[in-house]
């Protein structure tokens, strides 16, 4: 099923497939809940997989102010009250996993299992170059938002200005940070991502109960290169048992 829900000043969008434990999917910066679509049908055999688009992208219009992670965790935050209902493991993936990372770090009470990949906790783990979009790709995004953007094309300059101030500058957190989050999570990264590796190795030794996946023949968009593969990461992760 498919719908919007009314969050504060948010008319947001979401998809919902499957049945079991909640699983909310979030996606990467200037994509959407489309960015999941090869990812859907293996999860939802196992999960409620619900796809929220956040403010600004895909169904979900954009609001006046800036586009932030703290704005769009606490999107999410109302979302998984509002509509989840419950804890859900969340998987982030890019722009997704600092949401992901701060949903968990405000209310770990929400959090059942925690899934980031390729993202960074601080915009200092990106490599050179990484955030800078060329021109082929900006022209790819103007016709993607457009298909589905109730602010339709024409918008999404604005929302790339946005967005652009927001990775130059966020995310902020520190290592010390990451210890917030006291449950289970799994880091996974492209073995040619867009992220200084040893970013993702302070991720991964900041969270208190972190695992590490390195996708082979991956790059930054390694749920959508590899989808059967990063999907069955997934499932072994949410399902394996308690360690105790």
């Amino acid at each position: 099923m498919s719908g919007y829900v009314q969050l504060g000043d948010v008319n947001t969008y979401y998809e919902r497939d499957g049945v079991g434990e909640p699983l909310v999917l979030l996606h990467p910066g200037f994509a959407d809940s489309r960015a999941f679509e090869q990812n859907v049908p293996g999860l939802a055999d196992h999960f409620t997989v619900y796809r929220p688009d956040r403010r600004g992208h895909g169904r979900t219009p954009d609001v006046d102010g800036p586009i932030s992670y703290e704005l769009m965790a606490q999107d999410t935050i109302a979302f998984l009250e509002r509509v989840v209902g419950e804890p859900a493991h969340l998987v982030g993936h890019s722009d997704g996993t600092p949401v992901a990372l701060l949903v968990a770090l405000r209310r770990p009470d929400l959090v059942r299992r925690l899934v980031l990949a390729a993202g960074v906790f601080h915009q200092s783990g990106w490599i050179d170059g990484a955030i800078d979009l060329d021109e082929e790709t900006v022209e790819f995004f103007v016709r993607y938002h457009g298909e589905v953007s109730p602010d339709g094309p024409q918008h999404f300059p604005i929302v790339k200005d946005k967005l652009d101030r927001m990775h130059r500058e966020e995310p902020t957190l520190t290592v010390a940070d990451l210890a917030a989050y006291p449950g289970p999570a799994l880091v996974m990264v492209a073995d040619d991502d867009e992220i200084h590796i040893e970013h993702t190795l302070a991720l991964r030794e900041g969270l208190p109960q972190a695992q590490l996946a390195v996708v082979p023949g991956t790059g930054h968009g390694l749920l959508a290169d590899k989808p059967d593969l990063c999907n069955r990461l997934i499932i072994d992760f949410l399902t394996e048992p308690v360690k105790g």
